[in-house]
């Protein structure tokens, strides 16, 4: 792997740092959400009590399924590494594509084919801005040279 992204853990330690960060967004958010949802489906009197048991009866549900996807993620994602050697926008388009297939795969060949384009989609538009994300911040911050003309109003010597 000549272009590996050294700033990153080996593959086993990434899956479960993936996974644990994917499981943490999805309590986060799944509590958000849940919280709102919960608070507006109950009584005018109840609403606090209401938003705290949606949030503790479906918040982990959220994490846990946001975990399973961003760990299989993950893994098809070193999978791939390992097998192209080489890391590029592809290896997360594949990935995506793979995983989306597996989390469908108990629901029939037609519905694991579509769930499986549609990740990879998702995923390509994902990469697809990322690149180009990285191609107008970088401008920015490309090298100058320096002019090799002196200032007005210097002289200039040769010896």
């Amino acid at each position: 792997m000549s272009h590996a992204d050294h700033t990153r853990d080996p593959c086993p330690w990434v899956i479960l740092n993936d996974f644990g960060g994917a499981f943490s967004m999805g309590a986060i958010g799944g509590g958000i959400w849940n919280g709102i949802k919960g608070s507006r489906n109950s009584p005018k009197g109840e609403r606090l009590v209401g938003a705290l048991s949606s949030i503790k009866a479906r918040a982990p549900v959220t994490g846990g399924n946001f975990g399973v996807w961003g760990g299989m993620f993950s893994t098809f994602d070193c999978a791939v590494k390992g097998y192209r050697q080489k890391e590029d926008a592809w290896n997360g388009i594949l990935s995506g594509f793979m995983t989306g297939g597996c989390l469908a795969l108990r629901s029939g060949p037609k519905a694991t084919l579509s769930s499986a384009v549609a990740c990879g989609i998702l995923l390509s538009v994902f990469e697809g801005i990322g690149v180009l994300l990285n191609r107008t911040m970088g401008e920015a911050n490309r090298p100058i040279a320096p002019s090799l003309e002196p200032p007005p109003g210097q002289q200039v010597t040769i010896a």
